[in-house]
């Protein structure tokens, strides 16, 4: 594989992986999207540039969960120390 394509299916792969919100564990599934889109672009002739699909795409990210508050509980008794 040559840099110039690794480095544009690497570029796609992030663009995807962004647009999808950043999840985790799903790296290879994007890298083989991006394969499949770049080399679909390549047969046609007509390649596309990953950051300018991206902007075009690029969704808002959803904002992070906040932590929910436990409740309160009352801290265990300290265990007796034998003398």
């Amino acid at each position: 594989m040559s840099s110039e394509r690794h480095e544009r299916i690497r570029q796609r792969a992030h663009a995807i992986w962004e647009r999808e919100g950043r999840p985790h564990g799903l790296h290879e599934q994007h890298w083989y999207r991006a394969t499949s889109e770049i080399d679909a672009e390549d047969l046609a002739g007509s390649p596309q540039p990953a950051t300018a699909s991206a902007a075009a795409e690029k969704k808002p990210r959803a904002p992070r969960a906040k932590a929910v508050a436990a409740e309160k509980v009352p801290p265990k008794p300290r265990a007796r120390k034998n003398a």
